[in-house]
């Protein structure tokens, strides 16, 4: 059996696995990022977390083959620097050449999205697909793009930035700078948002009462005052996802996929999300008299598809340049 390490470093935890070769987890560990501290103190949990893992898992380090790492922000695949994460204050970091030194193990990295993608893409709603897409509907939207079996993340390693595709010229400010981007519209956060005006709009709605009573907002909050009949919670539900029907329809029309997945707690509202979804998408996309057409999912693996993703891709980067599985050199 052969075993690997998959890092995933998030904006609240620091999770790492160790993965055997049919994707399975058999040691974890986890530590607290606390962002906000130097890159050094990041690091030194970053590298416990591994230590946490195999133990776990009963192993030792000259058991593990290569390591993996899934981070936030721009990551050079070429040189395992992550040139830029505003999430993790991080600019120009040698992460990859540190955990190297920590542990004398081949290791990988690339950007959380794709990596997450990807460990859905080997074992979890978009297994057996030879081009799929994934997006998160989180704090932002996060995307991660698989093309022939390979993420594909461009010539500059920022490739599959769909969340900052603008859906609605001169809308809601994004925080990357542009207004009206799928992300202000489609994340938690955006959702969150549009609850929060439509509560103090409509002071007699349900909504309200909801907000009130549990003294904060939730994405969860208008589908729960949906759900309840409330005008104004129907209203910013159906808002919600006629914005996200539109940044997924965009997505499939560029990239036509064989299976586009979508993860995030919003997700947990199930077919009252997926069933008004798919038929907008059915109705709009470019494809639509096509015999095959993209099928939409709800992601199968949750916080575990950034581990078994982080742990797999020196599958996805051997060696071999990815325009090349691209274009047939394969």
């Amino acid at each position: 059996m052969k075993y690997y390490v998959g890092i995933d470093i998030g904006g609240t935890n620091i999770s790492t696995g160790v993965v055997d070769e049919n994707y399975n987890i058999i040691g974890r560990g986890k530590l607290k990022t606390n962002i906000g501290r130097d890159y050094k103190e990041i690091l030194a949990d970053i590298i416990e977390t591994v230590k946490l893992a195999v133990s776990d898992a009963g192993l030792e380090n000259d058991d593990i083959r290569w390591i993996g790492v899934g981070c936030p922000g721009t990551c050079n695949t070429d040189t395992g620097v992550v040139e830029y994460s505003n999430n993790l204050r991080w600019l120009n970091v040698p992460l990859l050449a540190d955990i190297e030194e920590a542990f004398g193990r081949k290791t990988y990295i690339d950007n959380d999205a794709n990596v997450a993608a990807y460990g859905e893409y080997l074992a979890g709603a978009a297994k057996g697909a030879k081009n799929a897409v994934v997006i998160t509907l989180g704090t932002g939207v996060g995307a991660g793009i698989i093309i022939n079996g390979k993420i594909f993340s461009g010539s500059n390693f920022a490739g599959g930035e769909i969340g900052h595709t603008v859906i609605v010229v001169d809308g809601y400010e994004c925080t990357c700078g542009r207004k009206g981007c799928f992300e202000a519209y489609s994340s938690a956060t955006g959702l969150i948002r549009m609850t929060r005006e439509a509560s103090e709009s409509h002071p007699e709605s349900k909504i309200r009462q909801l907000v009130e009573a549990d003294g904060r907002i939730s994405a969860r909050t208008a589908f729960n005052a949906a759900k309840m009949l409330d005008e104004t919670g129907i209203e910013v539900v159906e808002r919600y996802i006629k914005h996200l029907a539109c940044g997924i329809t965009n997505t499939i029309n560029i990239f036509q996929p064989d299976i586009l997945c979508i993860g995030g707690g919003v997700c947990n509202e199930g077919d009252a999300l997926l069933v008004p979804l798919k038929k907008q998408v059915a109705e709009s996309v470019y494809s639509r008299n096509s015999a095959k057409n993209t099928e939409i999912c709800i992601c199968s693996l949750g916080n575990d598809a950034g581990i078994i993703g982080a742990a797999m891709l020196g599958k996805s980067y051997d060696g071999v340049n990815i325009l090349k599985n691209v274009f047939g050199n394969k």
